[in-house]
């Protein structure tokens, strides 16, 4: 971690900062230049912490940068088995990529408990291992209620007070906050009639009813705003049932950046959620970005709610509620002179039918050919103590060791949703990113085992795992031991049916969002597999 001195505001520091990264990736993982000077456009998306903000010692630290702009059809969710990601756009993969981090986090700081009992490591001189600058231990059963009731069981850890998360973006999330952006490119900014032969509108529709479909296109229907979309894609393409970005950023407004893994081990304290979003000011229709995320936008009827519903002593800290995030813009011209694959100005907004992509553009206007990049950059900062994997994994830092100065824990490069030369098609655990289903969920078992081991979990041994009780006695790990069951399915791990366990918490605070959400039709049918997809069906054999 280093200091920023700089005069620049703070969001064009945590722009600088991630461009700086992004640009120093290897050329295979950024869109193409070809000959006659085109280019393939990306998103691109990192996630700053910021470290005593407004402080003499404010220091900025980029935990990942990530680019992207793919998602899968419906049809393919069924046949990935955890192994292929549903969405590759940059921010989504972004969230992921914390998420990651937030892991690799949790189990250095046990590690290094656990290798380093008195905090000082002999290979060094007897010299003091820093604790994480990130997270730290939670004080557990000190607090009580005015009823001297103790309070729910939190995870042990929580991110350190003077931390705040930043997210990046160089163009505006897809979705509602973008609308105004998508009615402005066009010729004829009049928002389109609904055309009533098609059916009812998702207003009217009843989101609630099993089987019924309110999902709009990503950018049809401009006249109904402040709903959930799906992904935009080519007109032509296979429908996905992947939320837009503006929908599922706005559901982590609720249920803070963590996911299910590190929510039973970081607990939703107010600086897990999303601080800022950073956008080039460009990129801000600040009606679109009210609406979509502000505290009177379309999610005001949750505001002064928390979860658990019980918990007033520390709400404002401490559990789950609805919590806006400030949008922060960065000049359009440092933008421009900091990324080379925006999207073209030019290039209409609405997606256009293959035959006419890279033509004509809707004003009638000849525009070079563009079209986005089919390839998505993942990079991760490694943990602040490291220590060998119980799980080996191919994080790709052999290939980029550090970048800019830091430490890689993850890079890699992704196409279709699984690792550049496998195939999406036939999914396997070569081919699995590290951000993918099945991979995050290895890793969370590495870290806090089941307290009766499972006979399919593939390359973890619960006996020597860091959470394993009968060898350290911490009050931390018999919480998260409680709370992790010895489950077989993804399906049971991410909707837990333990009475008290936090995770249902959480599970009731995304519940309650997504009814004032409205039309948040689920993308299932990847969940019905257990670790054992990550077991090499070769080996298995022997």
């Amino acid at each position: 971690m280093s200091g920023d001195t700089s005069s620049f505001s703070l969001s064009s520091r945590i722009a600088s900062l991630v461009h700086a990264h992004f640009d120093a990736l290897p050329t295979r993982s950024k869109p193409t230049i070809f000959p006659d000077g085109s280019r393939e456009w990306i998103p691109m998306t990192g996630i700053v912490a910021v470290k005593g903000e407004n402080t003499p010692s404010e220091s900025l630290t980029c935990i990942s940068v990530t680019s992207g702009a793919k998602c899968l059809s419906a049809s393919h969710i069924p046949r990935c088995r955890g192994l292929v990601l549903h969405d590759c756009h940059a921010e989504i993969l972004a969230i992921r990529a914390f998420n990651y981090w937030l892991l690799t986090e949790c189990n250095s700081v046990l590690s290094r408990e656990k290798q380093l009992p008195n905090g000082h490591d002999p290979s060094t001189g007897n010299q003091k291992v820093s604790d994480s600058p990130f997270i730290q231990k939670r004080k557990i059963g000190e607090k009580k209620d005015s009823n001297g009731t103790p309070p729910t069981e939190w995870p042990p850890f929580e991110l350190r007070p003077d931390i705040k998360i930043y997210m990046y973006c160089t163009c505006a999330p897809c979705g509602d906050a973008s609308m105004e952006l998508c009615m402005a490119a066009q010729e004829d900014a009049t928002p389109w009639e609904v055309i009533q032969e098609e059916g009812p509108s998702p207003k009217a529709q009843d989101a609630d009813s099993p089987g019924t479909e309110t999902l709009l296109d990503g950018r049809a229907h401009f006249s109904l705003l402040g709903i959930v979309r799906r992904k935009p894609a080519r007109m032509d393409a296979e429908t996905t049932r992947s939320k837009s970005c503006s929908d599922k950023l706005a559901l982590r407004q609720v249920s803070s950046l963590l996911s299910c893994n590190t929510s039973r081990l970081v607990a939703p304290t107010e600086n897990a959620y999303l601080a800022g979003l950073v956008l080039p000011e460009d990129e801000i229709s600040q009606v679109g970005c009210d609406r979509s995320f502000g505290e009177n936008g379309r999610m005001q009827a949750l505001g002064g709610r928390h979860w658990p519903k019980e918990r007033k002593f520390e709400e404002s800290t401490l559990g789950y509620r609805f919590r806006p995030f400030q949008v922060l813009s960065v000049p359009s011209e440092e933008v421009a002179a900091l990324w080379l694959f925006a999207k073209p100005k030019s290039v209409p907004c609405p997606a256009i039918p293959s035959g006419q992509e890279g033509g004509t553009s809707m004003s009638g206007v000849k525009s070079k050919k563009a079209r986005p990049g089919n390839v998505s950059a993942v990079w991760i900062l490694a943990p602040s103590y490291h220590h060998p994997s119980a799980i080996t994994m191919d994080t790709g830092s052999k290939t980029v060791p550090t970048l800019c100065r830091s430490k890689t824990g993850l890079y890699e490069t992704i196409i279709n949703g699984v690792k550049q030369g496998n195939r999406a098609s036939s999914p396997s655990a070569r081919g699995a990113s590290s951000l993918s289903r099945a991979k995050l969920w290895a890793l969370f078992r590495e870290i806090a085992p089941p307290s009766v081991p499972h006979v399919c979990q593939p390359n973890v041994t619960p006996a020597g795992s860091l959470l394993h009780a009968s060898e350290t006695g911490d009050p931390h790990v018999d919480i998260v031991q409680h709370h992790v069951p010895d489950i077989t399915t993804y399906q049971d791990f991410k909707n837990p049916t333990r009475l008290g366990d936090p995770l249902q918490i959480r599970m009731q605070a995304i519940r309650d969002a997504k009814l004032v959400l409205k039309g948040w039709t689920p993308n299932a049918g990847d969940e019905s597999w257990g670790l054992d997809v990550l077991v090499d069906p070769k080996k298995r054999k022997r």
